[in-house]
């Protein structure tokens, strides 16, 4: 069952709502249609999209906007349900043994954790256990950072277009100088691309780029639990040896949410 992650979606929404609330107390509900200027919208984020999609290969691309969707969803396991579930194997796999961990490994969804535990059936040497999972873990992280580039590099070019934007305007704007009439609607036209930039950066892209680092911080604890978990058992390690060790990934408050019912086992 995929959650929900309440904080990001409340932060958008707040943020966007206070946006309006701004506008509309500044310029009222009449003067919304001042801040929409669709030449500026074209030019900040068709640009900003444009120069990103230049920076990229087009899969990486299309993957790293297809990534947002991944802020709004809590992890489908987190440390403590990870390391209890390890406890719970290191109990199996010391009274019956470790091929006895092969049909545990059928009713696992997670793949990280049901591939090193079959490398464990299967005899593998310690070390080799460790390198094969490693250099996946290593592989898993430079995917993530790159869907986690697109969205810094987008946030980089919003307000580098924006400027862009402001600069034609000003150009324009400097060609009409006889016009005095038209000199403040030109230079509020050529500053609000400037703002779509910011909006740009700052409201979607830098909360998209900081949530999914965060993520995958979680992501590479959780798989670093699970490496340290399964060569401890491979090993023979006490159960309650490697809960102890397992806990000292999590702060206090949350080791409590890490010991299985059962317990560790003496």
């Amino acid at each position: 069952m995929t959650f929900v992650d309440i904080a990001s979606l409340a932060g958008m929404v707040l943020g966007l709502g206070m946006l309006i609330f701004g506008i509309i107390s500044s310029a009222g509900v009449a003067g919304f249609g001042e801040y929409i200027d669709p030449p500026s919208a074209i030019i900040t984020f068709g640009g900003a999209i444009a120069a990103t999609l230049a920076s990229f290969s087009l899969n990486d691309f299309i993957s790293g906007l297809k990534a947002m969707t991944l802020i709004f969803k809590a992890p489908a396991m987190n440390v403590a349900e990870v390391i209890s579930k390890i406890i719970e194997l290191s109990n199996v796999a010391r009274k019956e043994g470790l091929l006895s961990l092969e049909e545990n490994a059928a009713d696992l969804d997670e793949p990280f954790l049901k591939k090193g535990i079959l490398l464990i059936v299967d005899g593998t040497d310690p070390d080799l256990v460790r390198a094969i999972m490693e250099t996946e873990l290593v592989s898993i992280e430079g995917r993530h950072k790159n869907l986690i580039g697109v969205w810094e590099t987008l946030g980089a070019m919003g307000p580098s277009w924006g400027m862009i934007g402001t600069l034609v305007g000003l150009v324009d704007m400097l060609y009409h100088m006889d016009d005095a009439a038209a000199i403040g609607p030109a230079m509020a036209v050529a500053l609000i691309t400037t703002l779509y930039g910011s909006l740009l950066a700052n409201w979607l892209c830098a909360p998209v780029s900081n949530k999914l680092k965060a993520d995958n911080a979680v992501e590479m604890m959780v798989k670093e639990v699970m490496i340290e978990g399964l060569l401890s058992i491979q090993a023979g390690e006490n159960p309650r040896v490697i809960e102890e060790k397992l806990k000292s990934f999590i702060a206090p408050k949350d080791r409590a949410a890490a010991t299985p019912d059962s317990g560790g086992e003496e």
